[in-house]
Order: C-alpha cells, then structure tokens, then sequence
C-alpha cells in the first residue's frame, strides 16, 4: 500500500476534505496514528522540548531529526511522512540542500519543514528545483522566539497581516507545496487558505484552514507545564490514547476542532 501524496493532499484542499495532521517522533506512535485515520505526521523539532525536556526547540540537531524521522517510517505505511528542519540547519542554500537530502535519504522523510517568510523563498526554490517537498512555516515560528520575545499571536495589525499574505503567496510561488500557520487570528488564517493553491495547515489559526495540526503530547494532557491554548485534552475525554487520536481526527474532520475558544 503506497503513502498519501502531494497530488491526492491538493485534492483534498480542493474538495475541503480536512486534513489531520500530528506530531509523533516515534514507531510505535507513528503506527497508533496511522491506524487512526491521521492522514500526515509531522516530525516536528518539538521533540526538543516534548521528548529532550530541552526549553525550546534550538538544541535540536539534524541527527536528532534523521534519527526519529527513521522511526516514524518504520512504524507506519500510508501516511505522508514531513520533518523539521532544524535550528540554523538552512541558514544558507548549500547547508540547506544537504541537510534536507539527508532527512529525506536517510530519513526517509517525503517532505520538509522550514520557517520563514520572504526571506527563505529563495531556499524553498533552490530545495524544490531539487525535487526536494518544502512545507513552508509562517506565523508564530519557534525557531524564532527570542527575537518574537515569547510564544505570542502574530499578524494581529494590518501591516503584519498584510505581509503575512504576501509571504505565503512569495513561498507558493518559490515552490512550496504546503504551509502550516502558527498562532494567528482566524479570519486572517481564512484569507490566507484563499489566497493559495497548496494546502495551508493551522495551529491556533481557527477553524478554516484545509487541515489542522497539534503536538501528540498536548493533544494528549502530557505536555509539561501550561497546555497552549488552542489545543485540547482529548486522552480527558476519551480515557484512552487510541481513542483520544481517533475522537482528535473525528472533530477535524467534522469541522468540530478546533473551537471558537481555541482560536485568536
């Protein structure tokens, strides 16, 4: 049985089918996922914090991702695979080109993630050109969360939003095939799923993005300290881990997650 791809992804933006995305880092999630009906798993560089107990994701390496990258591929079969590119590991096309061909050789990942708006473009067309998959990353970036001063909405002012829009547009255009959005009011979320073609994938971006995503141990009660805010503890609801991951991808199929209470 192959694995969800790119052409089927768009497919489903076109006709709003949802599309569920989690985080897992390893086999055994990887699987419980999978068997789930979760339709991408993301690799995310939050292992630094979830699974390193590191306090932010900066520390990450590439090793680190091509190593867990490795794990969810053994562990799963149908879903479509994306990893983190990590802190500072495409600070410039060359060092990104490598680092990419290793999550994906090595890895055996189907796609990456970076952040940044206008000024990664040129990155996302040297890796795409490569026949490299880019899911670009706009909004909160937490690669970037000393200079945003915090985990904090962004694009709340004309300017930003404007800008926001226009990133996704630059990022489209340079050859990104998804984008997910952190961490920005709803109605903007809206405009910008509009203004593009690829699938955009939202995380405390409201209700109408094509899809949406969270990390496992939030979606789960288990993260350490204060749960964000547009998440939600299914594993309360449900009493079990398969059933929390199931009744996850029932509500964002059903348009039933995320709430008004958590989105901005």
């Amino acid at each position: 049985m192959s694995r969800l791809n790119l052409t089927r992804l768009r497919k489903m933006k076109v006709e709003q089918n949802k599309i569920v995305m989690l985080t897992a880092y390893d086999a055994s999630f990887s699987h419980l996922l999978e068997q789930a009906g979760v339709d991408i798993i993301l690799v995310g560089d939050s292992l630094g914090m979830v699974i390193q107990g590191q306090e932010s994701t900066l520390p990450v390496t590439v090793d680190d991702m091509v190593y867990h990258t490795r794990n969810v591929i053994r562990g799963s079969e149908t879903v479509f695979v994306i990893a983190d590119m990590p802190f500072m590991s495409y600070s410039n096309n060359e060092q990104a080109i490598t680092n990419a061909a290793r999550l994906m050789a090595e890895g055996g990942a189907q796609m990456v993630k970076l952040e940044g708006g206008a000024i990664v473009a040129d990155t996302v067309k040297q890796l795409t050109e490569r026949g490299i998959p880019v899911c670009a990353h706009l909004g909160l970036l937490p690669q970037s969360v000393h200079r945003l001063g915090g985990y904090r909405v962004q694009g709340r002012d004309t300017d930003t939003a404007q800008e926001l829009i226009d990133d996704a547009k630059e990022l489209q255009l340079a050859g990104a095939d998804m984008l997910v959005l952190e961490c920005v009011p709803a109605d903007l979320a809206k405009r910008v799923t509009s203004a593009v073609d690829i699938p955009v994938i939202g995380i405390g971006a409201g209700s109408d993005c094509d899809g949406q995503v969270l990390v496992l141990y939030d979606m789960l009660g288990l993260t350490i300290g204060k749960r964000p805010r547009f998440s939600h503890d299914f594993l309360a609801d449900t009493g079990a881990i398969p059933a929390a991951v199931t009744k996850y991808v029932q509500d964002v199929k059903s348009g039933q997650f995320p709430t008004q209470e958590q989105q901005y």
